[in-house]
Order: C-alpha cells, then sequence, then structure tokens
C-alpha cells in the first residue's frame, strides 16, 4: 500500500465549530447554481467559498479566503500530525441506520501505472484542470479523495471504534439527514498502529479520481520547480479517507440512466427489440420493478420504463456472445456494460461518444426522479440499474480497466469543510 502519515491538518475554531452545521458543503462534482448559492447564504465562512467560490476568479478568491481565514482565526493549523478519524452515520431508503467508519491522513501520491492505487473510473480533461488552478492558488487540499482497502480483520476499524468510544468528537455536524463526526488521534502509538495495519494493502479509488490525478500533475510540477526536492514535502501526499471494504456501513447506490433527444423514437418498437434478447415482465408501478429487480440474481436485470409502460427485463441466453472477446472478464459481468454496449449502443444507437459527452443521457440516483422524468415528457425512457458491488469495483480495478462513466455513488459524499490539507 502506499504510504500513509498524519498531517498538521488545517481546521475551523473551536468556536467556529460549535456551528459547524453551517460550515461544511459535499464535493464541487455535486454541487448545483442554485446548491452554491444556498450553501454560500448559510455562512460567511461556509467551505463552499474555498470548493466552489462564485467569483469570476474562484481560484484566487479561494486563496485569498483561506489566507484571510488563516490570519483571522477562524481558521487554525494542527500544531501536532494526527490521523482524523471520522463516522458518517445515515439511513438507507429502507430506513435502516449505517455508520460508515474510516479516517484521513495524508497519503503518498503514486501513478496509476505503479498499481499501488487503482482507479475505477475515467477522468475528464475538464474537471482536471479545474482542481488544478485550484490546487495552484490555495497550495493546499481543500477537499479528500475516497480510497478503499481490504482487511477482512477489520484491525483498524477495530482500533477507530474503541478511540471514538473513549473521545468526543472534534466535529459533530448533521447534513442533509447525515450525521458527520470526526475525531483526531494524535497519540504515537495509535498513529503506528493504524498505520501498519494497511501495510502492504492496494488502495482503490472510489470516488475523487479528478482530484487524485491532479494531485498526480501538481505535485510532479512543484517537484521540477524545487531544486532542492526530496519527495517528503507536503505536495507529495494528497488528502485521503480510507475506508475498509469490509465495513459494514460501506453503501454503493446504484446511478441510473435517462435517455432524451432521440430522432424517430419508438417506445413499442424498443420493446420489441428488447424481446430478442431479453425475457421482458410487464409491471404496474415503481413498487412491482423494485421487487422484481431485488429479486433476480441476474447482473443483467434492469428496469425500463417509457410513458405508459414499466418493464422487468432479465438476459435470456449467455452473454459471452455479446461482449468484445477482448474486454476482461470482471468488465463482462458488470451489468452497466451491458446496458451501455447492447441496449444504449446496439438498439438505441447512442454511440460511445454521445455517452460520453452526456449528448443524450442524464444520470440520476433516485429512481423517483427517473419515472417523474418520464412521466413529464423531459425524457423518452429510464433504465433502472442495480447498484455496483465493492467487489465488481475491485475486480475491474485490478484488471487495469475502467468501468463506464456514472457507475458508483458512494453513499453519503464526503463533506468538505471537515479539514484542510496544506501542500506547502
Amino acid at each position: 500500500m502506499p504510504e500513509i502519515v498524519p498531517l498538521k491538518a488545517i481546521l475551523y475554531s473551536d468556536e467556529m465549530l460549535k456551528s459547524a452545521t453551517d460550515l461544511i458543503c459535499p464535493p464541487y462534482d455535486v454541487i448545483s447554481a442554485e446548491f452554491q448559492q444556498e450553501l454560500y447564504q448559510r455562512s460567511p465562512f461556509n467551505a463552499i467559498r474555498l470548493e466552489l467560490p462564485t467569483e469570476a476568479d474562484p481560484y484566487a478568491a479561494a486563496a485569498s479566503r483561506l489566507e484571510e481565514w488563516l490570519r483571522d482565526g477562524e481558521l487554525r493549523q494542527d500544531s501536532v500530525p494526527a490521523i482524523y478519524p471520522y463516522f458518517q452515520t445515515f439511513e438507507d431508503s429502507e430506513g435502516t441506520t449505517h455508520t460508515r467508519c474510516g479516517f484521513f491522513s495524508a497519503m503518498r501520491l503514486h501513478d496509476f501505472s505503479e498499481k499501488k492505487i487503482l482507479p475505477h473510473e475515467k477522468t475528464l480533461s475538464g474537471p482536471k484542470a479545474d482542481r488544478l488552478n485550484l490546487f495552484r492558488k490555495t497550495k493546499a487540499n481543500i477537499s479528500p479523495i475516497f480510497g478503499l482497502y481490504a482487511d477482512e480483520d477489520k484491525t483498524a476499524d477495530r482500533i477507530l471504534k474503541a478511540y471514538a468510544e473513549n473521545h468526543p468528537p472534534v466535529v459533530d455536524a448533521q447534513f442533509q439527514g447525515v450525521r458527520n463526526r470526526m475525531w483526531r488521534i494524535t497519540d504515537p502509538e495509535i498513529l503506528g498502529e493504524l498505520q501498519h495495519s494497511i501495510l502492504e494493502r492496494t488502495v482503490y479509488i472510489a470516488d475523487g479520481h479528478h482530484r487524485y490525478d491532479t494531485g498526480v500533475n501538481y505535485s510532479r510540477e512543484r517537484a521540477a520547480a524545487n531544486p532542492a526536492h526530496t519527495g517528503d514535502e507536503p505536495y507529495n501526499f494528497i488528502l485521503t479517507f480510507l475506508a475498509n471494504i469490509y465495513d459494514e456501513g460501506l453503501i454503493i447506490f446504484p446511478i441510473h440512466r435517462l435517455v432524451h433527444s432521440l430522432e424517430g423514437f419508438d417506445a413499442s418498437q424498443l420493446k420489441v427489440r428488447l424481446e430478442e434478447y431479453f425475457a421482458v415482465t410487464e409491471l404496474p408501478d415503481r413498487a412491482a420493478l423494485k421487487a422484481f429487480l431485488d429479486a433476480s440474481p441476474s447482473s443483467y436485470a434492469y428496469g425500463v420504463v417509457t410513458a405508459g409502460s414499466v418493464l422487468g427485463i432479465s438476459l435470456k441466453a449467455d452473454p459471452s456472445a455479446l461482449f468484445d472477446p477482448s474486454r476482461p472478464e470482471a468488465l463482462r459481468r458488470l451489468g452497466l456494460v451491458l446496458l451501455h454496449d447492447l441496449v444504449l449502443g446496439r438498439l438505441l444507437g447512442i454511440s460511445q461518444d454521445a455517452m460520453a459527452k452526456q449528448s443524450n443521457l442524464v444520470y440520476v440516483k433516485d429512481d423517483r426522479e427517473l419515472f417523474d422524468a418520464v412521466a413529464s415528457g423531459r425524457v423518452q425512457v429510464g433504465f433502472v440499474v442495480k447498484p455496483t458491488t465493492v467487489a465488481q469495483v475491485l475486480a475491474v480495478s485490478e484488471t487495469g480497466e475502467v468501468m463506464p462513466q456514472k457507475s458508483t455513488f458512494f453513499f453519503p459524499k464526503l463533506m468538505t469543510g471537515l479539514l484542510f490539507n496544506p501542500l506547502d
């Protein structure tokens, strides 16, 4: 596993953290313009003003604000390196409570080709350019990446939970129904145990591929400009939340596909074409579709929603003939790959380029939004999918391949504003 080290994080002052709920925000890539304004109104010190400023030059604004808040005392930097346990407690759609357990540390950056850190999704140039400008101006990680590692013995989990049971959190904030608690561990013995517990383990990026890639590029840039570069400077590391794949609170939600603006789209013709490959079941409503998907053991089962019909479909035959034989087995087992290749590509004629640009696709995380969008006529057809499993994420990552865009939604999102990582 890559090297992880404690960090001297920047946090809000103790007084500011009494109102932590008003200070934190989600990562930049899930914030709409409307929500950005709402977060701005919550507090003049909300982390949105660093993560996604509204100014004409957002990067300069973030850097100036970070410097100002440190100078005026709204922010302070820890004097002792620490690792920061972080628990998120939430309810799923069925009302079951979960707590995801993990910790923040600084993780040494490695190129993906070194295979110490593995991605599972493609990155796009636009977001990387944006985050690189933010790195350059602020010289800090404003939001963390999310990494996974595998430890069936749950050694670090036990250490974190034991510490949390006997110490009050430094942050305890509610946000959109999720309780966010963070602690600070500075005890050298406990830090050593945590570091040792995950030695020799690979990290799989769950979320934050663009930020990680940006971190690698930024560290190279800084190293090239530093004649005294040693490799131990803070810019060689990135703020990372690490969670164990065997943690019971680690949940992946599905991301559903909505299709729009296809010329000549005909729902009845689509059904005929689907029947060539799938067993098609007509269903009365959303609840029946949920029951259909929950009961289906197949990875190649989907819901198809059009104006006036709800279908449950499941592949009839061996899928191997439908895949490019050069695809790794881990990708061929992924239901989303078949959906993209066969249904969206071959049957509906959406090109790979159009999928990448989202020319005809919209993604939603709640199937109720999908049903509403179809009913309103905003989209022509919606595809309800099953969630990708953690095992599938790891299997694809190990092959060196990547999943289709928007394959995973690790819920809940990590909050920005709990801590920041200085890179100088």
